[in-house]
């Protein structure tokens, strides 16, 4: 194990590059499925790290539930082990725990709070709820295997729309739902609570998901232009973010100005990964090298605790 058993607490630092330039040089489809999968990967590989190092460091503390061999000297002598990290290394993953289980709780109290606020504002036929609240404000509410997602709208916010806009603003909100957004907001929501270092993934892949729906609300309504109006007009009434931010929302607080300016440029090309002998491509890659060394390294740790505890532990 070694040294090596604490690289993927730090590793996530070899994707910050790319976070930041992943907009400028990558569709954002492929920016936010790219970002989301080095999260996943990063914070698996950061929690197998301080479950291993809590294991191996707390091994002959009286009282722990480990079997008594995993304590003999054989054992001791084979794995490096400090037991104040290893007692640090088991209070973090509980902090890690009680976080990934706090935020879990809230979105899907918030996800059944907003369908139990429904109600009957979903007419029959129709995908859009239209709630009569002078509150800006809409976003996806993602369904369930019983009931199919939701795009929940106010009045306060078509109102303040022309009629060109309203259908941006539902194309941009269809294709959350049809893309399954909430799903990469929420992974990379839990790999940030596992490591701090992923925040700046996260807040690029809500970027990037808004980015992708920007898009493809372009494309449905054969207007950059009108889109680009429908973002700027609806981030300037939403006043305060809605009750459900976490969700995809079309007038989610965030950087306004730079969709905006997208919409207004040509079409991105459609690239999942950048040019090789560009900034991006150098990031590229040293993100996928860091990504692959904290998985090598999770794996070599686990490996060789398992064959050491096989070996010592009586059949």
């Amino acid at each position: 194990m070694g040294v090596f058993v604490f690289l993927p607490l730090v590793l996530p630092l070899t994707a910050l590059p790319i976070a930041r330039l992943t907009e400028q040089h990558l569709h954002p489809r492929g920016a936010a499925r790219l970002l989301t999968g080095i999260s996943i990967v990063m914070a698996l590989c950061s929690a197998v790290c301080l479950a291993l190092t809590g294991v191996v460091g707390t091994a002959q503390i009286p009282g722990n539930p480990l079997p008594d061999s995993w304590s003999d000297p054989e054992v001791r002598a084979a794995l490096p082990y400090h037991e104040t990290v290893g007692t640090a290394a088991l209070l973090a993953l509980a902090v890690v725990l009680v976080a990934v289980g706090r935020t879990l709780v809230r979105h899907l109290r918030i996800r059944a709070r907003a369908r139990r606020a429904l109600g009957r504002a979903l007419p029959a036929g129709s995908d859009v709820a239209l709630l009569p609240d002078p509150a800006p404000y809409a976003y996806a509410l993602p369904g369930s295997p019983r009931s199919p997602g939701r795009i929940v709208v106010s009045t306060g916010m078509l109102d303040g729309l022309a009629e060109d806009e309203r259908a941006a603003l539902l194309a941009h909100e269809r294709a959350h739902l049809a893309h399954r957004h909430h799903r990469h907001l929420l992974a990379t929501q839990l790999a940030a609570c596992v490591n701090p270092f992923l925040r700046p993934l996260q807040r690029a892949v809500a970027y990037s998901a808004e980015r992708w729906a920007d898009e493809e609300s372009a494309q449905a309504v054969g207007d950059r232009r009108v889109t680009a109006r429908a973002v700027a007009r609806a981030a300037l009434a939403a006043h305060r973010a809605p009750a459900y931010a976490v969700f995809p929302a079309f007038a989610a607080p965030g950087p306004v100005p730079r969709r905006v300016a997208a919409l207004l440029g040509p079409v991105p090309t459609p690239r999942n990964w950048p040019p090789a002998r560009t900034p991006a491509g150098l990031a590229a890659l040293v993100a996928a090298l860091g990504t692959a060394a904290s998985a090598l390294s999770a794996l070599n740790a686990a490996v060789a605790l398992l064959l050491v505890l096989k070996a010592v532990t009586p059949l």
